[in-house]
């Protein structure tokens, strides 16, 4: 019956309509939002994210562990040698995060991050010179993300610094952030402070 053909192809309409206001339709991307974050559970669509390392942070707060989600929301990073987490971020969970724009599919974007994934996963990591920073940086070459295929760990600690927006509660991430860094500033500074009055 085409009347019953007419309902399927707008029902399937619909469907697509439907799509779009999660960020995805058919496979194409609309401009992602923070609507699709949900931070309790730790799935971060279209993001790269950022969280304190221990030590490296307290002395360092601008440094930290990076890892880039994939549309479904899971977290992708360098943990270690050889080795690639999913959906288990290593050294707990986001206190930062920056959402990405200029995504028009998805399925590419999550084919560049397998991609990531699996060159990474046959890697040594080197803190210094082929680390988490490198790994996201390795996804957005392969995607072209920006137009751009010349990302460098450099870069994506520049756009992670200057585009990031701390995770809710806010007091909690900012805490976790900056803690073992004013504790640390506060002992030396109470030391230097003693030494200075003879104490």
């Amino acid at each position: 019956d085409s009347s019953d053909g007419h309902d399927v192809e707008k029902l399937g309409i619909r469907e697509q309509e439907i799509g779009s206001t999660t960020a995805r339709a058919g496979g194409k991307m609309v401009k992602p939002t923070r609507k699709d974050i949900n931070e309790k559970r730790a799935k971060f669509p279209f993001c790269v994210v950022w969280t304190p390392l221990p030590m490296i942070s307290w002395l360092l707060p601008f440094i930290g562990h990076v890892g880039i989600a994939s549309s479904d929301g899971k977290i992708h990073d360098f943990a270690g040698p050889y080795h690639v987490g999913v959906d288990d971020m290593a050294f707990g969970s986001p206190t930062k995060y920056w959402l990405l724009d200029d995504i028009n599919d998805a399925d590419h974007y999550d084919q560049a991050i397998a991609e990531a994934d699996e060159i990474y996963s046959r890697r040594m990591h080197n803190l210094c010179c082929d680390n988490c920073h490198s790994h996201v940086a390795q996804a957005f070459n392969i995607m072209g993300y920006k137009g751009k295929r010349e990302w460098t760990m450099v870069s994506v600690f520049w756009y992670l610094t200057k585009k990031s927006h701390y995770c809710r509660p806010l007091a909690g991430s900012a805490f976790r952030t900056y803690a073992g860094f004013i504790i640390i500033a506060s002992i030396i500074l109470s030391l230097s402070f003693g030494l200075g009055f003879g104490l």
